[in-house]
């Protein structure tokens, strides 16, 4: 098989680029361990910033979000018995949407489907290969499975290759795009958080408009939504904790304790889906390697709080496909040359935020009364400063992206939208 751009991984990275390369009228095959059905029903992050609302708009994705969405202006800040509320549009004059990532996935794959486009589904990248020369190689096994962490393959089906003019590893932390970087090129930073996220998803209605994160001294809770049928929560836990630990009666009674005021009660419902997230940060360096690019998690991990993962993901790609239409359009190789440093300063920048919302609202285990005391001072801090308070607003909204990458038909669809 050939093809100008190989793509290892379906998500919402891999899909995006492939969709903006064919605006250029540049070929790509995505090679995606998973079925379109689990693809479709993985519940991830829901939290859009508004440059990737704006480009999933521009390349012409964006219909049933714009219809479906929640667009959220603010963000509250549970702290000390007391609420506060962050405002997004008057300090920042943007805001963003509540979407979930699996909705995203869903638009992207019948968006490539209805323009032809190649997704070779259970199908598992084995091996990438000649990264330096001009014609890097993916190899791959169709029929795959991915069942308790390991790969089966159906009928042992034979080994095959892709070659392409450029790959790119969307394939997350554990594939294995990343891994071949050398090992005297490859540099890896890495933090480990000592709690974790329990999550639910929850059949009812929202307890509210927009999204709760809470300081607890119990631990962190968050109230999100992902549509006005289907919420998401989360409640800070042992990383080591199991989910069968947690019967529904006692996941509600924590929530309330963590979460309740005077004033204000969480709404229960039916516990569709139970969960445990691991929280680290991760950034690798350099994000390229001869011909191979790397984007997404596949390169950088951020916790959670600051809703950062799939945006990051996405602005990566979006840089990227930009250098990969410069290259096959008039052979410029400028911005593929700089594309680590292009985006590294975006990955690291969210990356310190991250850290710091994390740092902010949970408990660790070394914490003491005057620890909890500074992060209440901090929150008090943030809440009452407008500064502050704009440092924290321009950050989760998303930083601006370079002008210089645009696709075509951004502006007249901005303007629209």
């Amino acid at each position: 098989m050939r093809t100008q751009v190989g793509i290892v991984g379906g998500g919402p990275a891999g899909l995006v680029l492939s969709h903006l390369l064919h605006l250029r009228g540049i070929e790509s095959v995505v090679i995606e361990l998973r079925g379109r059905e689990e693809l479709e029903s993985e519940i991830r992050a829901g939290v859009l910033e508004q440059g990737t609302v704006d480009l999933l708009n521009a390349a012409g994705v964006g219909d049933r979000m714009r219809k479906e969405g929640a667009v959220h202006h603010g963000v509250n800040l549970q702290f000390d018995g007391r609420r506060e509320r962050i405002d997004f549009e008057d300090l920042t004059g943007r805001a963003i949407t509540v979407y979930g990532q699996h909705e995203v996935v869903k638009d992207l794959i019948q968006a490539r489907l209805d323009a032809g486009g190649h997704i070779l589904f259970e199908t598992a990248a084995t091996g990438l290969s000649d990264l330096d020369s001009e014609e890097p190689k993916i190899h791959f096994r169709r029929d795959a499975k991915l069942e308790g962490g390991k790969i089966s393959f159906g009928e042992d089906p034979e080994e095959e290759e892709l070659v392409c003019d450029h790959v790119v590893g969307c394939d997350g932390f554990f594939g294995v795009s990343r891994k071949a970087i050398p090992d005297g090129v490859r540099r890896e930073y890495t933090r480990t958080y000592p709690f974790g996220w329990f999550g639910i998803l929850v059949e009812g209605p929202p307890s509210t408009e927009e999204l709760i994160y809470n300081l607890h001294e119990r631990g962190f809770a968050l109230v999100s939504t992902r549509s006005p049928e289907i919420q998401r929560l989360y409640f800070q836990c042992d990383p080591e904790d199991e989910v069968a630990n947690w019967p529904d009666e006692r996941i509600w009674e924590e929530m309330h304790a963590r979460l309740d005021t005077g004033d204000w009660t969480l709404r229960e419902g039916g516990i569709i889906q139970k969960n445990i997230v691991q929280m680290r940060s991760f950034v690798t360096e350099p994000m390229q390697y001869g011909r191979l690019f790397l984007a997404g998690d596949a390169a950088h991990i951020v916790p959670p709080t600051g809703a950062k993962g799939m945006n990051l993901a996405l602005a990566d790609v979006r840089v990227l496909a930009r250098g990969l239409a410069d290259f096959h359009e008039s052979g410029g190789t400028d911005l593929l040359e700089r594309y680590t440093e292009l985006c590294l300063g975006r990955v690291w920048k969210a990356s310190r935020f991250s850290w710091w919302m994390t740092s902010m609202l949970h408990r660790f285990e070394e914490d003491n009364a005057f620890q909890h005391r500074v992060q209440v001072a901090e929150l008090d801090y943030v809440t009452s400063s407008r500064a502050a308070a704009t440092t924290l607003a321009e950050n989760y909204v998303g930083l601006p992206m370079d002008p210089a990458f645009k696709i075509p038909g951004e502006d007249q669809e901005q303007a629209a939208h």
